[in-house]
């Protein structure tokens, strides 16, 4: 006669347990997706961007709709705090004081992937996780156009002199690292100097993530808008940047040389003139996808 209480207590408590892990699952989710556009929820130990770098006093993170590349790009996951920041071939940067943090993506074994090629990986790997394979396609520096979509299904480029043809050479291939062999060729015959023809300017009061300082040429350099935050009463902005430079290395976030109390952000300058630790843009450079 005594069972039934005791199993009735159990149900009831598993019940409870039950009731209890769906709301803080429920919980959870829901202060996942509010991560994103929130402040004051910096750890220096997160390996997630938005959750690593807070914003600086007295701005909030500019809204991002949930799948857009600047929300993509606030949540890239980064290396370990204090990590180094190496070279295609495995030697370290000689410079290690430019960079407050590295992102976690491989830079290959080829010195392929410079300063254009990091900003192409971020978006083309939005897109390739947003399954927009139609979407990935750049130019290389002769004009001609390098579709992924052509890529998948086995077509390779063949170089004669400024001449590219493209010749189905393969079995069709949808494997990440058959992706990543498509990067490699275009980060072989594309450049600052293809990119900035691809891109649209945009004015500096307009900067959102996602968007890329470029300098086109030989040499030239890019440098991707990896946040912004706003200041709701002043509307000014401040803003994140990553590179990669020259030989291919980790894609990293660069300190604010001519700021350290403000590092890693930015603000728009008053001059004109954008001045990182290896390169000065103008205001003028800012284009977007």
């Amino acid at each position: 006669m005594k069972s039934k209480p005791i199993v009735s207590t159990a149900i009831f408590c598993v019940i409870l347990l039950l009731g209890y892990g769906l709301a803080v699952a429920v919980n959870i989710r829901n202060h996942r997706f509010k991560d994103q556009n929130s402040d004051n929820l910096a750890s220096a130990t997160s390996n997630i961007l938005f959750k690593r770098f807070d914003c600086p006093e007295g701005y909030v993170r500019k809204n991002a709709s949930a799948n857009s590349f600047e929300a993509w790009l606030r949540n890239v996951s980064l290396k370990d705090k204090g990590t180094a920041v190496h070279l295609f071939n495995g030697v370290l940067k000689g410079n290690q004081g430019v960079h407050e943090a590295v992102l976690a993506f491989d830079v290959g074994t080829s010195d392929l992937q410079q300063c254009a090629d990091a900003a192409i990986r971020l978006r083309a790997e939005y897109l390739y996780q947003k399954k927009a394979y139609d979407s990935i396609v750049f130019t290389f520096t002769n004009g001609t156009k390098a579709y992924y979509s052509k890529w998948r299904q086995g077509y390779r480029a063949q170089v004669s002199g400024n001449t590219v043809t493209w010749i189905k050479k393969a079995a069709a291939d949808t494997s990440y690292a058959c992706f990543r062999k498509y990067l490699n060729t275009v980060f072989m015959y594309c450049g600052t100097a293809s990119l900035s023809k691809e891109l649209t300017s945009i004015p500096i009061s307009q900067i959102k993530g996602g968007d890329v300082f470029i300098h086109g040429g030989f040499p030239g350099h890019a440098m991707i808008v990896m946040d912004v935050a706003i200041h709701p009463t002043t509307k000014k902005k401040v803003f994140m940047l990553a590179q990669s430079y020259m030989p291919a290395q980790d894609i990293h976030i660069v300190k604010n040389y001519s700021n350290e109390e403000l590092s890693p952000w930015y603000e728009i300058p008053a001059n004109g003139s954008l001045r990182t630790p290896e390169w000065t843009f103008e205001v003028t450079d800012l284009k977007r996808f």
